[in-house]
């Protein structure tokens, strides 16, 4: 299909008015590197709660679908950036629209992971519900899998047929194929979705205010918090890296004409929202200690494999991250697991072949 007329047109407009995309390559080429640091690090961090904390609490399940979102957003973008300028008008119209719909699959699925960690939270400390463990986690699961359905669903409905490619004037200026009433639609549901998130979490410091100086185990308690500090964080991250997006989105549905200027800003707001994805894993890495260690016993197990590291400095960091940690039993699996990577190779290295001599 060959685009419309009027898409060209706003193309090329935003084309000339955006010359970093095809003037300032030293640029454009940092841009991409760091597209492919925010891939890395997002694959190694979900690598990482795959491997080793998949199965010991539900909300690395959250925290491993705000991952593959991240991940999914990093690589949309670093899409986006090759194929971006000039080079968007030799896609098809239905290549456009997968382009777009990636970035908007991210951004779906990382805020209804968001609102399922906030009801999973509310559910745990305001409103408990008896249900063993296993239980949860299968319901949960089943939830993400949900969420990212719908967010697959939503992404495509462009491509299915609400755009503006029958209705001129109906089209956004900054996304010349997709619908005002569609853009209108994702924006409205997304914030709705972060106020109702907003408000959870304020109903959770309410009660953890009220209950704090209620007998109970202070070290359950002291996780919880620190847990809850972790997503709040995350949730102020997105909020912080999101809303100037979608504050220009509002902008150019109902003041088109006027927006001016600020059309050249929304190649530099999209890359404030993919720099959530960069933010994320530095704060799991920082504030969870089970998904800090098994980053760390990821990279030391790929590092002996490697050769580049010897065994005794990946147990010397598994003993730095475990003193940094309360959990015992979970800095002796971090040795363990590093002893069972370093043991075959250290075998293997004093095994002398047939014939050496």
């Amino acid at each position: 299909m060959d685009w419309p007329r009027h898409a060209q047109v706003h193309g090329q407009e935003l084309c000339s008015q955006r010359p970093e995309e095809n003037k300032m390559d030293a640029l454009k080429m940092v841009v991409i590197a760091a597209s492919c640091l925010i891939i890395l690090e997002n694959f190694v961090v979900l690598s990482a709660i795959i491997r080793k904390v998949r199965a010991r609490r539900w909300v690395y399940s959250c925290l491993a679908s705000i991952t593959l979102s991240d991940l999914l957003a990093g690589i949309a973008y670093l899409i986006n950036l090759c194929l971006s300028g000039s080079r968007t008008f030799q896609l098809s119209v239905n290549m456009w629209f997968l382009r777009e719909g990636v970035l908007f699959v991210a951004l779906a699925a990382s805020t209804f992971s968001l609102l399922v960690t906030a009801i999973e939270r509310y559910s745990a400390m305001v409103r408990p519900i008896a249900e063993n463990e296993r239980s949860k986690t299968i319901r949960l699961r089943g939830l993400i899998l949900f969420c990212w359905g719908l967010a697959i669903l939503i992404s495509l409905l462009p491509l299915l047929g609400w755009n503006c490619l029958c209705e001129v004037s109906s089209c956004s200026t900054l996304l010349p194929l997709y619908s005002k009433k569609y853009i209108l639609f994702s924006v409205a549901m997304f914030s709705i979705i972060l106020v109702g998130v907003v408000s959870l979490y304020a109903s959770i410091f309410i009660r953890v205010q009220q209950s704090a100086k209620q007998a109970f185990s202070r070290s359950s308690h002291q996780k919880s918090i620190r847990l809850l500090h972790m997503v709040l964080l995350i949730l102020f991250a997105f909020l912080i890296c999101w809303i100037p997006l979608f504050i220009l989105l509002v902008m150019d549905i109902f003041w088109a004409n006027k927006m001016g200027e600020l059309h050249k800003m929304f190649g530099w707001f999209l890359t404030l929202a993919v720099i959530n994805s960069f933010i994320n894993p530095i704060i799991y890495s920082l504030r969870s200690t089970e998904v800090r260690r098994a980053v760390a016993e990821l990279l030391c197990c790929c590092c002996i494999r490697a050769g580049w590291h010897g065994p005794k400095s990946c147990l010397a960091m598994g003993e730095v991250i475990s003193s940094n940690s309360t959990g015992t039993e979970s800095s002796l699996k971090l040795r363990e697991s590093i002893r069972s990577v370093a043991g075959p190779i250290l075998l293997g290295s004093l095994a002398l072949p047939s014939g050496s001599f």
